[in-house]
């Protein structure tokens, strides 16, 4: 039971550290590459670089694409509201705004109250 619970664990080690190597390189993210150049290997003559010819990742352009990058993630996109529409004027706090269309007046709901005296 032992070894064969070690085999599979070796095995699933195996698969899952070889998975990486075999991946699709197409699918992987696109970048500026290394400053290596054109450099070669004197020996072989292979390039040094996995990006032969690329230009370093430095300066403005990195730093653009560094900031864009998560810009549609965190983007905030609210719905419009049919109210806000009609507004002209936002006064401030406590003042009713100014707004296109009709005006209605709203009356108070009491017109007067009735005083009572108290006895003690």
């Amino acid at each position: 039971m032992k070894t064969s619970l070690t085999v599979f664990v070796m095995f699933i080690v195996v698969l899952l550290s070889v998975s990486p190597a075999l991946a699709n390189p197409t699918m992987l993210p696109k970048h500026p590459g290394y400053p290596m150049g054109k450099a070669v290997d004197p020996v072989s003559g292979q390039a040094l670089a996995n990006d032969p010819g690329q230009i370093n990742a430095t300066g403005e352009k990195s730093l653009a694409q560094a900031a864009a990058f998560d810009d549609v993630h965190v983007q905030q996109s609210l719905s419009i509201n049919q109210n806000d529409q009609r507004l002209l004027e936002k006064p401030g706090a406590g003042l009713l705004p100014k707004v296109q269309g009709p005006n209605i007046k709203i009356e108070p709901p009491v017109k007067e109250g009735t005083k009572v005296t108290a006895s003690p």
